[in-house]
């Protein structure tokens, strides 16, 4: 088929038992002798760092992006996976699909199960990933667990625990992996991919604020405060928050800071429906609706948007554009 590089960077697929608790600490090279790896595929393992993904930061997704541009400058490369823990696998997939320009994929996987753990799952999800990353082409940043194969976009963790760890609520996944090799669906639309971020200057903070039942602006003027260059605020329903709040996201977008708007909700769009705090009202207090793209997601398009210029009106502009979602869909024809 063709030649896989890994790029290994933790999570319960490398963790070992620490004493107290498990943690990353395997190199790749332990994590790939694990798994078979598919007929007539040559694997090349680079690894990048070693850490549980709940430790991840931007400069960390920024060396793993650069690491992926720098593999697939060698055209004998036919793919790439990623090993990545699962508590931020979202967010990096995502990260790298909105600068993804190659059709070559790169797939993410990891394990619920740690390295040495007896009928463990990261076996099988690495054999799956090689297959996929050795065969697939033009489908973007990919994500394989369990035998399915899920587009970045809009894939999350479902599963604290279980091996069926990852879907998207308001989609449909992209592929499955059956005897037969990879059986694709659909083919995922992206909007153009993202320019390289700059590799100099200060990384912006961007942070998350979700509303509830007696929620108010202090939270959210704390992040502003905080010197946060955009602000996600998870809101209620279909994007619900309060007048105060509402208050305080204007007063921020008048500052510079770009809002983008989700919902707590686990399933469907963000919508301008309701006043009163809602989202008709957060709209035109300056926030970004997320379609369906939920906290974490959204956290890393405005994390895009904010390395890509500091101004604000573009920031917006390239904002919309990550978030461009399709209407639908391109389904594979029966054959």
């Amino acid at each position: 088929m063709g030649q896989v590089v890994v790029i290994s960077t933790g999570g319960t697929i490398a963790s070992r038992w620490q004493g107290s608790g498990f943690a990353a600490d395997a190199a790749g090279g332990d994590v790939l002798a694990t798994a078979p790896v598919p007929e007539g595929v040559s694997v090349r393992v680079v690894d990048l760092m070693s850490v549980n993904s709940a430790r991840i930061t931007t400069g960390h997704q920024l060396a793993l992006l650069r690491t992926v541009r720098e593999v697939l400058a060698d055209p004998a490369v036919d793919g790439i996976v990623v090993t990545h823990g699962t508590d931020t696998l979202e967010e990096s997939a995502f990260f790298l699909d909105l600068h993804h320009d190659d059709p070559r994929p790169v797939v993410f996987t990891g394990a619920q199960l740690p390295l040495e753990a007896e009928g463990g799952d990261g076996p099988r999800n690495l054999h799956d990933a090689l297959l996929t990353a050795a065969t697939v082409r033009d489908l973007g940043v990919l994500v394989v667990f369990d035998g399915k194969v899920h587009a970045a976009r809009g894939t999350v963790k479902v599963q604290t625990l279980a091996a069926d760890a990852f879907a998207d609520p308001s989609g449909t996944r992209v592929a499955d992996v059956t005897a037969d090799g990879i059986e694709i669906h659909r083919r995922p639309e992206r909007p153009a991919p993202l320019p390289l971020p700059a590799a100099e200057g200060p990384l912006p903070r961007i942070d998350v604020v979700m509303h509830h039942c007696d929620g108010d602006p202090l939270l959210f003027n704390a992040a502003v405060g905080a010197g946060a260059q955009g602000i996600v605020l998870v809101a209620t329903g279909a994007g619900n928050a309060t007048p105060e709040i509402c208050a305080a996201v204007e007063a921020a977008v008048s500052r510079g800071v770009l809002v983008a708007l989700t919902t707590r909700v686990s399933t469907g769009p963000v919508a301008e429906i309701y006043t009163h705090g809602g989202a008709v009202d957060l709209v035109a207090a300056g926030a970004v609706l997320t379609g369906t793209l939920r906290a974490g997601q959204a956290r890393i398009a405005v994390l895009s948007a904010a390395l890509a210029t500091t101004d604000p009106a573009a920031r917006a502009d390239v904002l919309r554009h990550a978030l461009a979602a399709p209407a639908a869909a391109v389904p594979v024809a029966a054959a």
